[in-house]
């Protein structure tokens, strides 16, 4: 895997890092599962280990939670060629000495919602938040992410439906791979993905 990206995206700066992003709930874990197991590395501190909500693991880098804060980000350098899993709120904070090829995760947001509101219960935590409301603040926000993807040159996206992935892996890990340069093992992308752990589903 190393130094195909660089092959494929030219070098003037480096090999691009493959950013898995999405709203909370919506199906980065399960992505960056895939990934790896497609032969992408990942960057990872393993911090956040796996529970009743995310039994595979979360693959998450603590540090990035604080980029909007942060001055020195060049730590994200140490992911060209990895996977980096980003939050959508953070996309924007991501530093221009990178290019980046975005997987963002969709899913129906009545589902992430409720994802969000059992993740809350399992923490003993309550959200009171109106679920209209936020839907729409959702669907704003993501109006927002396609824009930036459009105005930010070093940013290039691809948008994979969540329940879409569940219900046929192998179109998905041809879409991720396709979109990633074709050289991924999308028969271990496929075989990692777990239908069992679709829950709250829509209907």
């Amino acid at each position: 895997m190393a130094g195909f990206f660089s092959r494929l995206f030219g070098a003037d700066l480096g090999e691009p890092l493959v950013v898995v992003s999405g709203l909370p709930r919506s199906g980065t874990s399960m992505m960056m599962k895939m990934l790896e197991a497609g032969g992408v590395p990942i960057m990872t501190d393993s911090i956040r280990t796996a529970d009743v909500d995310n039994p595979k693991g979360y693959y998450e880098y603590e540090r990035v939670k604080d980029l909007e804060k942060e001055t020195d980000k060049s730590y994200v350098r140490e992911g060209r060629g990895k996977a980096l899993k980003v939050i959508s709120w953070l996309l924007k904070d991501l530093p221009d000495d990178n290019r980046y090829r975005i997987v963002f995760m969709r899913r129906d947001l009545g589902e992430v919602i409720a994802s969000q509101n059992k993740m809350l219960q399992h923490r003993g935590e309550v959200d009171n938040s109106d679920d209209r409301m936020m839907v729409d603040a959702y669907m704003n926000h993501l109006a927002s992410v396609r824009i930036l993807s459009r105005k930010r040159s070093n940013f290039e996206m691809l948008e994979v439906r969540y329940d879409t992935a569940v219900k046929d892996p192998a179109a998905a890990a041809r879409l991720v791979n396709g979109f990633l340069g074709g050289k991924l093992d999308e028969t271990k992308m496929r075989e990692v993905v777990d239908a069992e752990l679709y829950r709250n589903r829509k209907g």
